[in-house]
């Protein structure tokens, strides 16, 4: 078979899909240990070669065209592919090991991540899991994080954001408060009742609560006595005691909704949900156990 691509365009390939994936050819030489100038010439390269430009350029940033974007997305996969065909020719794709250090948020890592763990070890017995479960933004480098979940990507991070999912939210009060408490029918009512407040980590801000009237996304700022910050479940408990009204995930409450001890409010006025999304260096620098535990979460969670 003739060859179709030396040693040097498949290096102009990869160092044109890390500038596209970090929107930054000064970011893509970090990554890869080269000068700006380097990546700028390799790219220069493919849009001769193509004859076509890749990027549009201005001087704060770089943008992909529509060829552009086309052309990254079948290079990457085809990266991926090669990169997939040398771990399982080395046998590293099979035996992941080490330790793998995950940050996510409190509800998401009791309720969706943490049960899951022991069957992730089950097939791969010679990875060691690390949990660190919080909802301050971490920092990869500086604390040696291997992933994280949080409920939105940090702006031009250099990091890898997969949406594993938007989580349904529900308003839920128990039945002993709602005995005393007056109507609750629209969301104008909201306004008379005692709304338990979250306040949020990152700004300091009480969290809006979200929902849909007529099919449209409509964000309400509510009231309250009872406020909690630092864990969302906190919010849950003073719920379940008769504290007040709660916006939080239905997943953090299916078992409470299911038995009484909460009941589910506004339902008309339901559907409004909040993303998670999966954190993670450039594909470039992951282990194999990392591209596993990536997989397997995707797969269980997404399912």
């Amino acid at each position: 078979m003739q060859r179709q691509f030396d040693d040097l365009l498949l290096g102009s390939i990869e160092l044109f899909c890390l500038a596209a994936e970090l929107g930054s050819f000064t970011s893509a030489a970090t990554a890869a240990s080269v000068t700006p100038a380097a990546v700028s010439r390799s790219v220069a390269r493919l849009e001769k070669r193509l004859g076509a430009r890749l990027f549009v350029r201005t001087t704060r940033q770089i943008r992909l065209t529509d060829l552009g974007k086309r052309y990254f997305e079948q290079c990457r996969e085809a990266l991926r592919q090669l990169a997939d065909a040398e771990r399982e020719a080395t046998g590293q794709q099979a035996t992941p090991a080490g330790v793998l250090r995950i940050s996510m948020p409190t509800p998401y890592g009791h309720y969706r991540v943490l049960p899951l763990l022991a069957e992730f070890r089950a097939r791969y017995p010679q990875v060691t899991v690390e949990t660190h479960l919080s909802n301050r933004n971490i920092d990869f480098a500086d604390e040696g994080f291997d992933l994280a979940i949080r409920g939105r990507a940090p702006q031009d991070s250099g990091l890898i954001a997969r949406k594993i999912e938007d989580a349904e939210l529900v308003v839920v009060a128990s039945p002993g408060y709602l005995r005393t408490a007056g109507k609750l029918k629209t969301l104008d009512d909201l306004l008379n009742h005692d709304c338990i407040q979250y306040e949020l980590p990152s700004s300091g801000r009480n969290l809006p609560w979200q929902f849909i009237r007529d099919g449209e996304n409509v964000e309400m700022v509510t009231r309250g006595n009872y406020g909690s910050s630092g864990d969302v479940l906190a919010g849950v408990t003073l719920a379940r005691h008769g504290a007040g009204l709660f916006q939080t995930y239905r997943f953090v409450v299916e078992k409470d909704l299911a038995d009484g001890t909460l009941k589910e409010l506004l339902i008309p006025y339901g559907g409004g949900s909040r993303p998670f999304i999966l954190l993670y260096p450039h594909a470039r620098h992951l282990t194999s156990r990392v591209r596993c535990f990536v997989d397997f979460l995707m797969e269980r969670l997404q399912a």
